[in-house]
């Protein structure tokens, strides 16, 4: 038997999992757009000072409101911090505060890691933290890592800590505290970053330096010359007055309107075009482990949507603005009182709160909104309003409102308490499958498909049942997740494509096809990537059109992602598929410049180089992997696979079992490894290895089909007739398999 080993390029997917899409005839919700579109050239912005002509009360609100105060210009009126030649010691790092002729100075660490004087040219943010702005060349401005605390009067570093070297991501100076792309486009209104490539720079504009009225409603000159008009009572036809978002609105295109500033999430377009479906602009992280804790609290920065989204309330119509004055963001009520505008009164008493009335224990956000505390300074509440359920916390070591507060107790007595006074038994809550399934154990994947198929749980939780379940390539998944394609919710059918990428194309072929062409162009653009890695000749003729159209939605969409050092791995990820080497290996060193610690990157460079016949930097790169992060079985399992095409079997054995020693899950570790020792004869090591890889990954086809052949080759068919077995169930109808299956009587 021929050996399959390849140098492959396995890591494809570990990027482009960050986009998120959904479907056209994939779905059926085919809701009309809200509001207008941004591509309508006749819409200009007017300013705010406009809008108070008409709108008094609402512009006298702003003013009090942290969005009028999201970034200014820095002057004595603006600057809150101490720069009165103060200084702060942290992190290895000495800054200096000061003002000369007028202007703020920060004296700090730069690119060089020599200290150097930087002028303040903006403030960011008012409570309870305000960031600094220093512009460098290329129209970058960059937010410093010294910070204010409104709060206790104080400088503080951000990532406190930890010493964060130049050249790091999270540097100041560096990709991730860039404003032009991490920030601008929540703290201005009408941001166009402008970014181009070719120079590595930015002409970033804006309409008005901070967060005004047309940040949310949208240009107004139409609505403008709507309401001038003589016959303005007769427009009635024109959603809002000719504003994407007024006084007419849904839970979801409020929702539409506060998300793009209050979710972790992707953009799609350098234009939005607000339509009632929020994935035609952005792709909003769902709630996987990575970001969230596995029941969906928040845990790293997460913001509101994927909170609020998952949450009773969004699923009963209630609406941002139920709680906080859109204008002020103040709430509209204080306390308990906010809460018993809709709910029994009878949630307000010891009884069911436990507490002693008119205590922190008391209050409803306490047990429903538990905080957690980001940027250093910054308590934000979990918008999911959900139960505690400390039994979980019990079973999965999930946070709970309980135990944050009595800290001195366990979680074991707080799930005693909660079932001695409520009952034995908790409501359903979606958390009760995804937390299993996100386990990825063999019991995970029945809680993942029943979460999938179960519509009347919510969007963002299905679709992150939908990306744990790419784990799975097994029948029942492929099955589940074919079925999602046709869901009404976008979300769902984006991640559903996405993890459709862990499949053989025969499995999602056919069925993928009508995605080509869905109503929302995240789904299309997940589409077009579950399609871009086919040759072309393997792409039906009838979708082909389709394809070449959603292709290039795809490949816009990456190029406008290329400012940030993620953009530039997923494009080049998409054109290394492509098998445009040249610009892969330029797309990945462009990353990797940007953040030098995305080692993932380095594995795929390793793979470009490769393919270009230049091994000798495929293995250097894959080295320098190995330097940064050298716990990483799977740098180990690329080097395997690159020393055993180079013809270097010892180094390549060294690497596969270094893979192994590491605790590698790859099957492919195993199954390559163990042919490896087939081909020496090393029969008893190679059955050792290939058990292994059986062990944790009992439905990989490829190393059931290497133990059945290793079995046949010594004569044992009863052995090889059990993983026979299993290739028949996973792909009966597959021609590789046929002779080895009548070889066992099957």
């Amino acid at each position: 038997m021929k050996s399959p080993i390849r140098f492959a390029t396995v890591c494809f997917g570990l990027i482009v999992i960050l986009i998120i899409f959904g479907t056209s005839n994939c779905g059926v919700d085919q809701t009309k757009p809200i509001g207008i579109e941004y591509s309508d050239t006749a819409l200009q912005y007017i300013g705010a000072t406009e809008c108070k002509k008409c709108h008094t009360q609402e512009y006298n609100d702003w003013q009090q409101s942290d969005h009028f105060v999201a970034m200014q210009p820095a002057n004595d009126t603006t600057v809150l911090g101490d720069f009165n030649n103060s200084t702060y010691t942290a992190d290895g790092v000495t800054n200096r505060f000061f003002k000369k002729d007028g202007k703020f100075f920060i004296s700090t660490q730069g690119e060089d890691g020599a200290n150097h004087d930087y002028q303040i040219l903006y403030t960011f943010g008012v409570f309870p933290l305000q960031q600094y702005l220093v512009a460098f060349s290329g129209g970058r401005l960059q937010s410093t890592r010294a910070s204010w605390d409104v709060r206790n009067q104080k400088w503080f570093h951000q990532y406190g800590k930890q010493k964060i070297y130049p050249h790091d991501w999270l540097h100041w100076t560096g990709n991730s505290q860039n404003w032009n792309t991490m920030c601008a486009s929540c703290h201005s209104t009408n941001l166009q970053k402008n970014y181009d490539f070719a120079k590595d720079a930015y002409n970033t504009t804006w309409s008005e330096l901070n967060v005004s009225c047309e940040s949310c409603h949208g240009p107004g000159s139409k609505h403008l010359a709507i309401v001038q008009s003589t016959d303005s009572k007769s427009s009635d036809h024109l959603h809002n007055l000719g504003l994407w978002y007024g006084s007419r609105t849904t839970s979801q295109l409020q929702l539409n309107t506060c998300a793009p500033c209050h979710a972790r999430k992707t953009e799609i377009n350098a234009h939005r075009l607000h339509t009632n479906e929020i994935m035609d602009d952005y792709i909003p992280q769902i709630i996987s482990d990575d970001a969230y804790f596995a029941d969906g609290q928040i845990k790293e920065e997460d913001y509101e949507y994927g909170s609020f989204a998952q949450s009773k309330m969004f699923h009963n119509n209630v609406q941002c603005s139920n709680c906080h004055n859109p204008h002020s963001g103040k709430l509209v009520l204080t306390g308990n009182a906010l809460c018993k505008s809709c709910h029994d009164p009878k949630y307000d008493t010891q009884q069911h709160h436990l507490h002693t009335a008119n205590t922190e224990g008391s209050q409803c956000i306490n047990c429903h909104m538990p905080t957690r505390t980001y940027m250093g300074v910054d308590q934000r509440r979990d918008h999911s309003f959900r139960i505690p359920r400390p039994d979980q916390s019990v079973l999965y070591n999930t946070p709970n409102a309980c135990t944050n507060c009595h800290t001195d107790k366990t979680n074991a007595w707080a799930a005693k308490v909660v079932k001695d006074t409520y009952g034995p038994t908790r409501a359903y809550h979606f958390s009760d499958d995804l937390l299993p399934g996100s386990k990825l154990t063999n019991n995970s994947e029945k809680h993942l498909v029943k979460l999938l198929g179960d519509t009347s749980q919510p969007e963002i939780a299905r679709a992150t049942s939908a990306y744990y379940l790419s784990n799975f390539q097994t029948p029942n998944a492929a099955q589940a997740l074919l079925k999602a394609l046709h869901d009404k919710k976008s979300l769902v059918r984006y991640h559903s494509l996405r993890s459709l990428n862990y499949f053989s194309p025969e499995v999602w072929l056919l069925e993928a096809q009508t995605c080509l062409t869905d109503k929302v162009k995240a789904v299309r653009i997940a589409a077009a990537d579950l399609f871009h890695k086919l040759p072309s000749n393997s792409i039906p003729n009838n979708a082909k059109e389709a394809y070449k159209t959603a292709d290039t939605e795809n490949k816009n969409y990456l190029e406008y992602q290329t400012d940030f050092s993620v953009g530039n791995i997923m494009l080049a990820d998409y054109e290394l598929q492509g098998n445009d080497q040249k610009n892969a290996i330029i797309h990945y060193i462009r990353g990797l410049k940007k953040d030098s610690m995305m080692n993932y990157a380095r594995l795929n460079l390793s793979a470009a180089y490769s393919a270009i016949g230049n091994n000798k930097e495929a293995m250097k790169t894959l080295n320098e992997a190995a330097s940064i992060d050298p716990l990483n079985d799977q740098i180990y399992y690329n080097m395997g696979l690159l020393n055993y095409e180079l013809q270097n079997t010892q180094n390549a054995i060294d690497n596969f079992k270094r893979a192994i020693q590491l605790g590698s899950t790859n099957a492919g570790v195993y199954y390559n490894y163990g042919l490896l020792l087939q081909q020496q004869q090393k029969w008893k090591e190679s059955e050792q290895v290939l058990l292994l890889g059986y062990k944790i990954s009992p439905q990989a086809a490829n190393i059931n089909y290497a133990l059945a052949y290793l079995y046949l080759q010594q004569n044992l068919p009863h052995k090889a007739k059990k993983h026979a077995y299993v290739l028949q169930q996973i792909d009966p109808t597959n021609p590789n398999y046929q002779q080895l299956l009548r070889s066992v009587g099957l």
